[in-house]
């Protein structure tokens, strides 16, 4: 059981902390309407957080224990300073709130299999929260070293955000990028509060004023298929379609291909890229994750 009183306190000084932000403060747009509130209002805490309205009240209200990643989220959201980081997750520590985090996502051997036979196409799986857990060669060469960037790093959206040779890549980013933040709005409503999401939407809420825009906004989605446009530094433009199959032994997992018409410029971008990759490379995988 958890001590009730540091929750309630807890909650106390978040309250605090979000009546002295304003929607400018942290690049929220200001409607010019009067507001009943000082500060922030809980829903606006909510939405840079990555959490449901109704969570965020409970967490102010002292009625639930707070992860670390939801915490850690809460101090960049609210501009928190290192006193008072400290303070909250003192505060957390002392309601015994703070519950262990979920093991790492691993590839279902059953797509690690199916990833190793494909040399022709690239292809990804993505986790939970759009983490990439495993690639291979040919997809390497068309993203990018999944290798150089760290393990933690390795999420689809977060490169897309915060990587200028990702971003670049992608000819139409701006629908790329929102139909992303859309996909993870959707998880989030799936899987309210869940730390390593949260920690993720808190991130890059903070990171880059469009996905904070966009993460504010309503809008869900729940794409399988779909078509991309890619500027390859090599090969050039390309135009790939792509198909996701869920894992039935893990829902959360998919695996993702992406194709080109036969015939097409795109189609022979690829071959091109998969010549300088069919030898000395087996397919990539994460085996940790």
């Amino acid at each position: 059981m958890y001590s009730k009183a540091p929750l309630v306190e807890l909650g106390e000084f978040l309250k605090a902390c979000r009546a002295r932000l304003s929607p400018r403060t942290v690049g929220l747009p200001e409607s010019g309407a009067s507001r009943r509130v000082t500060g922030l209002r809980r829903e606006e805490v909510a939405q840079l957080a990555g959490l449901s309205t109704d969570c965020y009240a409970r967490l102010e209200q002292g009625r639930v224990p707070v992860s670390r990643p939801v915490l850690a989220t809460l101090v960049r959201v609210l501009h928190l300073d290192d006193a008072e980081r400290d303070h909250v997750f003192e505060l957390a520590a002392r309601g015994d709130c703070v519950p262990s985090r979920r093991p790492a996502q691993k590839i279902q051997p059953q797509l690690g299999r199916l990833l190793d036979e494909l040399t022709a196409t690239p292809a990804l799986v993505l986790g939970r929260h759009m983490d990439i857990l495993a690639w291979n060669s040919l997809a390497s060469a068309l993203f990018t070293d999944f290798h150089r960037v760290p393990e933690k790093g390795r999420n689809y959206v977060r490169l897309l955000f915060t990587e200028p040779a990702f971003r670049d890549l992608h000819v139409d980013w701006s629908t790329v990028a929102r139909s992303c933040v859309a996909q993870l709005r959707l998880l989030a409503a799936r899987r309210p509060g869940a730390p390593g999401l949260t920690a993720l939407v808190g991130e890059l809420s903070v990171a880059d004023a469009d996905f904070r825009q966009w993460w504010a906004g309503r809008h869900l989605a729940g794409l399988r298929v779909g078509t991309k446009k890619l500027r390859h530094p090599v090969v050039g433009d390309l135009t790939l379609d792509w198909d996701s199959l869920t894992c039935s032994a893990d829902p959360t997992q998919q695996l993702v291909i992406l194709t080109a018409e036969p015939g097409t410029p795109s189609h022979d971008g690829l071959r091109l890229l998969a010549s300088w990759t069919a030898d000395p490379y087996e397919p990539e995988r994460d085996v940790t994750a």
